[in-house]
C-alpha cells in the first residue's frame, strides 16, 4: 500500500428539512388547524480516528464528501426524518485543518477520536409550531438551515516515541531493519527512504517502544530541499530523537558539523523539535575509516557535554548499548511530561 501523509478534500453537511404547511382535513372537523411537521436535521460529516488505517490514501481519490438534506415534513404533524452522517476514517495521529486558513481544528491522536467536520442544517418548523391564540392559522412554515461547507487540509503525524533522524545513507533503515520487523529498501543511494517506516523495538522482558525511520534530512530541508518539508511533521509527536551520525562519508567534514546543521533543520521547521531530548551515535565503526576517526569525535562531543555512542548497523557491534539509551532517555523524557 502506497503511503500517503497528506490529503486535501471538501466536505458539505446536509441541509436541513423544509418545515411543512398543512391544514387537518377531516369529516366532522371544521376548522382543524394547522398540522404542518417540522423538517429533518441534515447529516453531519464526521471524522473518525481508528487503527485499522495507516495512510489517507483513500482520500487522495475521494475528496468530496456530501450528506443528504433533512426530509421535509408533512402534515398530520409527522416531523422528517434525520439524514444519515456521513464518517470518513482516518488513521490515528491524523491533524485536520482549514484548507484557507491553516487553523488547526482537531487532532485525532487516540483510536476512536471523532471530528465534527461539518454539521448538519436544523429542519425548519412546520406552521403547527407557528400557531397562536392569536394567530390560528399560520400559513408559512421555515426553510430548513443550510449545512456548513469548507474545505480540510488532512496532515498524517506517525505516532512514534522514537524518531530517527539525520543525513541520508548514515544507516537509519538498516538500524530499524536490525532492531525490529520493519523492513524498509536498504541501498547505498541518497533518499533510498522515500516514505517513513515504523517499527516496534522490544528490549528486556516486557518493554518495548515504536521507531520511526523518518526519510534522510539535508542542509535547507525545512525549506523544502530534498524531502525533509514532506516529512519533519513525523517527529513531532516523538518524544526522544535518534540522531544517527556517518563519518565515513567522503565529504565528510566533521560530526559535530552534520550534528549542527540537523539540528538547525529541526529548530527552523518547529522550535520544540530542537529541544527534544536526542540520543546521538555515530554508525558504521565496522568501517576502517570510521575507526581512525572515532575516538576525535568522540572526544570532542565529550567536551561539550554530550555522550556519543558508537555502533555497527551492519555487524550489530554496540546497537545493543544504543537501545539501551534510548530506552533510558525514553523514560526520563515519559517521567518528565
Amino acid at each position: 500500500m502506497k503511503f500517503i501523509d497528506e490529503a486535501t478534500i471538501y466536505v458539505k453537511s446536509g441541509d436541513g428539512g423544509k418545515g411543512c404547511v398543512s391544514f387537518r382535513r377531516e369529516k366532522y372537523v371544521p376548522r382543524g388547524g394547522p398540522d404542518g411537521g417540522n423538517g429533518g436535521k441534515g447529516g453531519d460529516i464526521v471524522i473518525r480516528a481508528s487503527n485499522s488505517h495507516n495512510t489517507l490514501l483513500d482520500l487522495r481519490y475521494n475528496q468530496h464528501h456530501v450528506a443528504k438534506r433533512g426530509s421535509h415534513g408533512q402534515g398530520s404533524n409527522r416531523t422528517g426524518k434525520d439524514a444519515d452522517d456521513v464518517q470518513i476514517v482516518v488513521p490515528v495521529g491524523t491533524v485536520v485543518k482549514d484548507a484557507e486558513t491553516g487553523e488547526v481544528l482537531a487532532d485525532l491522536a487516540a483510536d476512536g477520536a471523532v471530528f465534527i467536520a461539518a454539521h448538519g442544517g436544523i429542519g425548519g418548523r412546520g406552521n403547527a409550531s407557528f400557531a397562536t391564540a392569536t394567530h390560528q392559522t399560520p400559513r408559512f412554515a421555515q426553510d430548513g438551515i443550510p449545512g456548513e461547507e469548507r474545505h480540510l487540509k488532512l496532515e498524517l503525524k506517525l505516532l512514534a516515541d522514537v524518531g530517527i533522524i539525520g543525513f541520508p545513507n548514515v544507516g537509519k533503515s538498516t538500524f530499524i531493519s536490525h532492531v525490529s520487523a520493519a523492513k524498509p529498501k536498504v541501498a547505498d543511494y541518497p533518499f533510498t527512504t522515500l516514505t517513513p517506516h515504523l517499527g516496534v523495538v522490544r528490549y528486556g522482558r516486557d518493554h518495548a517502544f515504536v521507531l520511526a525511520d523518518i526519510p534522510g534530512l539535508i542542509e535547507g530541508a525545512s525549506h523544502g530541499m530534498g524531502m525533509g518539508t514532506q516529512f519533519l511533521r513525523h517527529v513531532e509527536r516523538t518524544k526522544v530523537l535518534f540522531h544517527i551520525i556517518d563519518i565515513s562519508r567522503a565529504d565528510y567534514e566533521s560530526a559535530e558539523h552534520d550534528y549542527e546543521v540537523i539540528n538547525a533543520e529541526l529548530a527552523s521547521f518547529n522550535s520544540s523539535l530542537s529541544a527534544k531530548t536526542q540520543v546521538v551515535a555515530i554508525n558504521k565503526v565496522d568501517l576502517p575509516v570510521t575507526r581512525e576517526r572515532l575516538k576525535k569525535e568522540i572526544d570532542n562531543f565529550a567536551q561539550r557535554g554530550i555522550k556519543v555512542l558508537p555502533f555497527s548497523a551492519v555487524t550489530g557491534e554496540g546497537v545493543e548499548q544504543v537501545i539501551h539509551a534510548i530506552a533510558a532517555a525514553l523514560k526520563d523524557a515519559k517521567a518528565n511530561e
